[in-house]
């Protein structure tokens, strides 16, 4: 850092950085020492803290919204703040073209998506849509059609509007609003020309243009069903870059924390070097061939919080190739892999989460301060290779334990909860505790006097 130019202040009350001697910080070049920050340095940091928190804790709505404004074109961390929305019980809802502004907009307790981050809808077509509302809201697909013209607003930008949701308010049906579009804009065009010519139809004779009756006369084509939710979701996703009105995986969020309490977004961060745990979908699949002529693959994954690369190498493609399709949801075990300034997940194995189960086990507040309650649980649940525990074949029912390894065996796919009297919250015990066989281990938890039961992740 250099100076450029210099004014006196005169005398003033400054605080330096506590040093013991006497100190110049600005060297004869010109150039400042790379030590010079003072105190007021820390103040002024300190201070913007607590702005920014008292904002986000008295105008969290608000507040939000100008977060993701601010980082607006930066995708992951729009995702990574729209998840943080949702877990403040803020929800990030579809653009209107009533509402919506540029940028984020709240409204009440919800943030809206800005038009500007629509895809095929530039500056021009969102300055023309603040401009017209002005004049009043829109009331259907034909209202502002009329209002802007194809030079404002061409077919492209208005097929952006609808599919992701901005014209949810005026029709809900997406499909019925893009069947219409076409004759619709053609309608418009016809009916401006004869505006221009002098033609108008008798609602513009007695100066009623604005009303809706003018746009009931406005052609439709016969009634269809709407789009599924999937594609909805898939469509908002190719043009906003994000899920929105909902997320593949919002149904299994809670359960996700305690199934896989690793976000993707969290994973460059992490210093975990154990075999991790994600519920994510799958976005893209790019196979490849190595030298050896051996199948391998590079899958882009993402969960609620953000995405993240991930590898799965020839022996483990062999095993799970069957599972990678496109939106694929599941639930994925890997170890985090950090190589030439990038981070990776390097799959050692998935499984679909409507097939994934869990184990959940009811203790008392006592139990769960009681040491040999635990203990007695550990060896209902075979943690220790030196236990007999057999099922009816006669072989171990948990499979190979990892106690007191580093790493657990993924062969075992079943976590085990835990529900303590009078916590809100559930308890995830550790990897080594999961077990292969839902069944056996309720089955051995009754035995030992332990409540249990077992549940699907997906219901």
């Amino acid at each position: 850092m250099k100076i450029i130019s210099r004014q006196s202040l005169g005398i003033q009350c400054v605080f330096d950085i506590g040093l013991e001697h006497d100190h110049n910080f600005l060297l004869d070049n010109g150039y400042i020492a790379s030590n010079c920050f003072n105190k007021s340095h820390s103040v002024a940091y300190g201070y913007v803290t607590y702005q920014t928190a008292y904002l986000k804790a008295n105008y969290p709505v608000e507040y939000m919204a100008a977060i993701l404004s601010s980082v607006s074109g930066d995708q992951d961390k729009v995702q990574r703040y729209i998840a943080n929305c949702r877990s403040m019980g803020i929800p990030v809802v579809p653009p209107d073209v009533n509402s919506s502004g540029e940028d984020f907009t709240p409204r009440g307790h919800q943030i809206l998506f800005g038009l500007a981050a629509i895809k095929n809808l530039g500056a021009g077509p969102i300055a023309s849509i603040l401009q017209a509302r002005q004049e009043g809201a829109f009331t259907s697909l034909a209202d502002l059609c009329s209002r802007l013209d194809s030079r404002s607003l061409n077919k492209k930008a208005l097929e952006a509007l609808i599919q992701t949701g901005a014209l949810d308010l005026l029709e809900p049906n997406r499909h019925q609003l893009m069947n219409d579009l076409e004759i619709t804009m053609e309608w418009a065009s016809r009916r401006a020309k004869e505006l221009a010519s002098g033609q108008g139809n008798i609602f513009d004779f007695f100066g009623e243009s604005s009303n809706t009756k003018t746009f009931d006369t406005a052609p439709t084509t016969s009634r269809v069903q709407d789009y599924s939710s999937q594609d909805k979701l898939r469509l908002e996703k190719e043009l906003l870059g994000f899920y929105i009105s909902d997320h593949p995986l919002s149904v299994v969020s809670r359960s996700a924390k305690l199934m896989a309490p690793i976000n993707l977004c969290d994973i460059p961060e992490s210093s975990e070097t154990k075999i991790v745990t994600a519920i994510a979908l799958i976005l893209e699949i790019k196979e490849v061939v190595t030298k050896k002529g051996d199948r391998m693959a590079i899958l882009q994954l993402e969960d609620l919080t953000g995405s993240t690369e991930a590898v799965v190498f020839p022996k483990t493609f062999d095993k799970v190739k069957h599972l990678m399709e496109k939106d694929k949801r599941l639930m994925v075990w890997g170890k985090i892999d950090r190589r030439d300034e990038q981070t990776q997940l390097i799959i050692d194995d998935m499984q679909p989460i409507e097939s994934v189960r869990m184990v959940r086990v009811e203790l008392t507040r006592e139990q769960a301060r009681d040491r040999q309650v635990l203990e007695q649980l550990k060896k209902a649940l075979n943690p220790n290779p030196s236990y007999s525990g057999s099922n009816s074949n006669g072989n171990s029912s948990y499979g190979k334990s990892n106690y007191g390894r580093n790493e657990p065996d993924t062969s075992n796919k079943i976590p085990v909860i835990a529900s303590i009297e009078y916590m809100p919250k559930l308890v995830r015990l550790g990897n080594q505790f999961w077990v292969q066989d839902e069944e056996t281990a309720v089955k051995d938890l009754l035995q030992a006097g332990f409540k249990a039961t077992y549940d699907a992740l997906v219901t």
